[in-house]
């Protein structure tokens, strides 16, 4: 036991002292939080406004059109669009405004005379202007516009600016359906009450009737496996560098001379299992203040979130599971590093456990979708998939407790099988050198006493 142990502190050591593991597992949650936050600020920056002339000869579509743009009907819109999930409050009601204010400021139109000149004179002098840097876009606006083979010509050196392009595109659709209606007279106030969008309120029910946000339940969960894959990833193919390592150095040789290869294989699994241990605590305490301090800044701005319930038993299990996931990968690659002689013949072989591991992420999506089913109780107890399943669907719908019970003990008599078969290959494949390992020799190596 005391030789156990200090393995286990040589190899957990050996992992969380290194300056990659402390940057790492700091930087992390910087570069998550990074990833939430820049997008949305550099989204937030307003460029240049846009100027555009509009070539209208029938007079009828660029009034609507710039009707369309103004700020009282991009608020009118967003309110609509927003009613779908409640009435806004009043700090909604005011983030709304400013932000469609500001959009307003998007554009600008520049007058411009046709006069008697034909689309192609209008259409190169549009154009030489805008390689002056008299005006950065202008529409044609085509007689027809009436019929479905018209064409409205756009033309923008701003045309990578897919939001003002998607923006001016809906109010054109809008302003050309409002002039379709009118000459067919047809009220398009009341077409628009006819047309208008029903208020679904879609909310999920637990096992105890009690009512959940389904949109932050299904982030959640994704979260929590997309951690465990990428984890489990990481520390088993960090169980089989160091086997290999420990090979082709011909430590091995030393270290089965002081304690048996049992000891020397399941202190290397322990000691870089609370490795990554440690490392995912970190990280799901982390996620936990910057979801927290997210929630707070949102409601502040007037966007109301709200966060899954997260007991601390549900967070008892997800390291349950991690630990079990972890047992289960590290011992096949710990398998496979004693098979190997080369690093880059064990990143061959490792090919396999991980598409395994990603066929139990992709599960997890079905998992959200019916925590209840057949297949999520069958894949959540499954070894090599329920260490990634269970988790979300504990988080999902916490299942009955004797599934996770039953779900425990299969994958805990899968790590003991696995443990006993990667014990008889290590003990023989860490002294083989030269070659890799066939199959023939690896099933010698498992049937011998």
């Amino acid at each position: 036991m005391r030789k156990f142990l200090a393995v286990v502190k040589h190899e957990y050591k050996k992992i969380v002292l290194k300056w990659t593991f402390l940057i790492g597992t700091l930087l992390f949650p910087f570069i998550a939080a990074m990833f939430a936050i820049v997008p949305a600020l550099i989204f937030s920056i307003q460029g240049e406004p846009t100027r555009i002339a509009i070539i209208d000869g029938t007079g009828k579509i660029a009034p609507r059109l710039k009707e369309n743009l103004s700020a009282e009907k991009l608020q009118e819109k967003a309110k609509q669009a927003g009613m779908g999930s409640g009435d806004l409050n009043g700090s909604q009601d005011e983030k709304v405004k400013r932000d469609t204010e500001q959009f307003e400021k998007s554009f600008v139109f520049a007058d411009y005379d046709a006069g008697n000149k034909t689309v192609d004179e209008i259409r190169a002098d549009l154009i030489e202007r805008i390689v002056n840097g008299q005006l950065d876009a202008y529409l044609i606006i085509p007689p027809n516009f009436e019929s479905k083979d018209a064409v409205f010509e756009f033309k923008s050196r701003k045309a990578g600016d897919f939001i003002t392009t998607d923006s001016l595109d809906d109010a054109l659709n809008d302003a050309v359906r409002s002039q379709r209606l009118t000459e067919a007279k047809i009220n398009e106030s009341q077409l628009k009450e006819i047309n208008q969008k029903i208020r679904l309120d879609t909310k999920k029910i637990d096992e105890k009737g009690t009512e959940k946000d389904s949109d932050s339940a299904f982030v959640a969960a994704f979260v929590i496996g997309l951690m465990i894959y990428i984890t489990l990833a990481i520390y088993g193919q960090a169980i089989m560098g160091a086997v290999v390592e420990e090979k082709e150095t011909r430590i091995a040789e030393i270290l089965f001379s002081s304690a048996r290869p049992f000891e020397l294989m399941m202190g290397k699994l322990a000691g870089v299992g609370l490795a990554g241990l440690t490392q995912l605590a970190i990280w799901v305490s982390s996620a936990l203040i910057l979801v927290s301090v997210g929630v707070s800044q949102m409601s502040a701005a007037g966007i109301p979130l709200e966060i899954p319930n997260i007991t601390p038993l549900m967070i008892v299990y997800f390291f349950i599971f991690f630990l079990l996931g972890f047992f289960i990968y590290a011992s096949i690659f710990a398998l496979i590093g004693s098979m190997v002689t080369t690093v880059q013949e064990g990143g061959q072989f490792s090919f396999p456990p991980i598409m395994v591991l990603l066929i139990g992420f992709y599960f997890s999506f079905a998992v959200i979708r019916d925590p209840n089913s057949s297949l999520s109780f069958w894949v959540s107890i499954a070894p090599f998939f329920a260490p990634i399943t269970m988790p979300v669907r504990i988080l999902a719908e916490t299942p009955p407790f004797w599934q996770i019970a039953l779900s425990i003990l299969i994958n805990g008599l899968a790590i003991a099988g696995l443990v006993w078969l990667a014990s008889r290959v290590y003990r023989v494949g860490m002294l083989m050198y030269g070659k890799r390992a066939t199959i023939p020799e690896v099933w010698k190596w498992i049937r011998q006493s």
